[in-house]
């Protein structure tokens, strides 16, 4: 059986195509690009936004160069024996491939020999960040701060509830309870749970244990979690803190206020007679 193509059809194929049928086909595809960069850049900002708010592995470095120096191997996720850890996958609106874990499903079980940290080729779990005297230290990590909402928190309403205390792997030490009364009642006291920024580790065993439907208290990147005083104040009897004065410059604003000494403006009547 021949293969040829019967004459008419050749001779349709050698035509050329015409000026307005290649501009409609160019505006088509144009439209199918733009409409494909619009996916890819909307996918994009959503991964960076999620980004933001992810909990990483212990020892993760911080997000930016986290990002990149991971290369996605998943070796953390297999090494995890609690299956807390898991590599983002395609419609997660997280960075592809990348670790994370999200503690009220599955919180860090603080495992002692950190098995997820020292499997990590690249450093992008630094070992040194989760270690102590040379040794590895869980209580060192700092996968995020736990974070309190006092209005959804029943302990801030009246009702006793230590979950989240009692959960706490470093007891009476990253999460205290406050003792306060309740004048509501007044014969009652409030058990308020405070968490220490100083010691807590990111772990999310509270968020996990709390008793409310959504949970009162989570765990946020550090960042996230905290503010910032910003460099216009400094704690004068912290001298680590002092040091940011360092190098420091000082600008003087001159206004007519200021040009009378202090005494003078307090005495100032102005309009007053």
């Amino acid at each position: 059986m021949s293969n040829r193509l019967p004459e008419k059809e050749r001779q349709m194929r050698k035509q050329p195509v015409s000026d307005r049928r290649a501009f409609l086909l160019n505006a088509a595809r144009a439209v199918g690009l733009a409409a494909m960069g619009g996916l890819v850049w909307s996918a994009y900002v959503d991964e960076v936004k999620a980004s933001e708010l992810l909990l990483r592995p212990p020892g993760a470095l911080n997000e930016e160069a986290f990002l990149r120096t991971c290369i996605k191997c998943g070796m953390c996720v297999e090494a995890c024996p609690y299956d807390t850890l898991m590599l983002a996958k395609p419609g997660d609106q997280k960075p592809l491939g990348t670790p994370y874990f999200i503690p009220r499903d599955i919180p860090c079980y603080m495992c002692t020999d950190i098995p997820c940290v020292p499997v990590c080729p690249t450093g992008a779990l630094d070992v040194e960040s989760v270690s102590s005297d040379d040794k590895l230290d869980i209580n060192s990590a700092d996968m995020g701060l736990a974070v309190i909402d006092h209005e959804s928190c029943i302990a801030f309403w009246g009702i006793q509830c230590d979950a989240c205390y009692r959960a706490c792997p470093l007891l009476d030490v990253a999460i205290t309870v406050e003792y306060e009364k309740n004048a509501r009642t007044g014969k009652h006291a409030f058990l308020k749970p405070v968490v220490h920024a100083d010691a807590c580790t990111g772990c999310g065993l509270c968020e996990h244990a709390c008793v409310t439907e959504k949970a009162a208290i989570f765990v946020l990147p550090r960042e996230v979690a905290m503010g910032r005083a910003g460099t216009h104040y400094i704690r004068g009897w912290d001298q680590n803190d002092e040091q940011r004065l360092e190098g420091a410059s000082s600008r003087t604003t001159t206004t007519e206020i200021s040009k009378k000494s202090a005494v003078d403006s307090l005495n100032d009547t102005g309009d007053l007679y």
